[in-house]
């Protein structure tokens, strides 16, 4: 998307009666380290938890996919999980990662590709939440989608839906592999949404950094607050940053008014039971094989199947 088109879709989310901002810029370079190192701390729980499950439903997929695989995963990261797939699967071939932030995937592949020789490593710099075509014809293989960690909750249900069904236009005829996170303990949620050791403000007051930088603003970072709330029906996680105080900010040459105590939803993030995740699945188009949760309910992994 040009910059322009991402300027506009800013500044109409600024202007709505609760001002909000794309969730996907939250993925610079530096956002992309600080939930790295969310993911180590204490209070964050979906990490440990998936890994652990992700190891045992490695073991127990990798004879049903069978050799020679090919791996797309949206959303790379630091291309840690994708390791536990690797080391399971019978001589997987390709290893193609999509990831909205270039310059961090491109690195995160230049450390991975070392520890496999054997598999052809494609980084791929592409925003996912858009269609998505991958560099390399996939007809006639084997196709194993990968979608870890909670970000499907990031998406509104309905764009949820739209994300699954352009997930399955990429891949084809494949299987897809994808992260669900049921947590309802409130407790819980908040001090991993909240704090989770004081990275959790850090990385979503970047978003004003960037801002800045990019888009020609002058946020007052300093004269926000990161705070998360919890609603029902549907069941999610917001996050916010609150103006402490009254101001007006420019941003592409625009006024933004701010009222003390007016909040920018930076995320949010939907908590799906098993049974509503299949049901989302369904929808899309892909038809639910097996799902893994883990011993206290904190984690699901669903493979899917088109």
């Amino acid at each position: 998307m040009a910059q322009a088109d991402v300027l506009s879709n800013i500044l109409q989310g600024l202007s709505e009666a609760q001002k909000r901002l794309p969730g996907k810029l939250l993925w610079d370079e530096n956002g992309s380290d600080l939930f790295e190192r969310i993911c180590a701390s204490v209070d964050y729980y979906p990490t440990r938890t998936e890994i652990a499950l992700l190891t045992q439903v490695s073991a127990e997929i990798a004879p049903s996919i069978g050799s020679c695989v090919t791996i797309v995963e949206f959303g790379s990261g630091a291309s840690r999980k994708i390791r536990t797939l690797l080391d399971a699967l019978d001589r997987p071939a390709r290893y193609i990662a999509l990831d909205i932030s270039g310059d961090y995937l491109d690195a995160a592949i230049a450390g991975l590709a070392p520890s496999y020789p054997g598999v052809h490593m494609i980084p791929v710099h592409a925003d996912y939440t858009t269609p998505v075509h991958v560099p390399v014809d996939l007809s006639g293989t084997t196709v194993l989608g990968f979608f870890p960690g909670t970000s499907i909750g990031n998406f509104l249900p309905d764009d949820a839906k739209r994300f699954l069904e352009r997930a399955r236009a990429t891949l084809g005829p494949s299987r897809f592999l994808v992260g669900a996170d049921p947590t309802r303990d409130v407790a819980s949620l908040m001090r991993a949404y909240g704090n989770a050791d004081g990275l959790m403000p850090a990385f979503h007051i970047n978003l004003l950094t960037r801002l800045n930088r990019e888009f020609d603003a002058d946020l007052d970072s300093d004269n926000f607050h990161h705070t998360v709330q919890v609603h029902h029906d549907p069941f999610r996680v917001e996050a916010h940053l609150v103006a402490r105080t009254s101001a007006i900010y420019r941003l592409g040459g625009t006024a933004i008014r701010f009222r003390a105590g007016e909040s920018i939803l930076t995320d949010v993030s939907y908590k799906y039971s098993p049974d509503e995740f299949q049901a989302l699945a369904r929808e899309a188009g892909w038809y639910p094989e097996r799902v893994w949760l883990d011993p206290q309910g904190l984690f699901s992994l669903h493979l899917l199947q088109t």
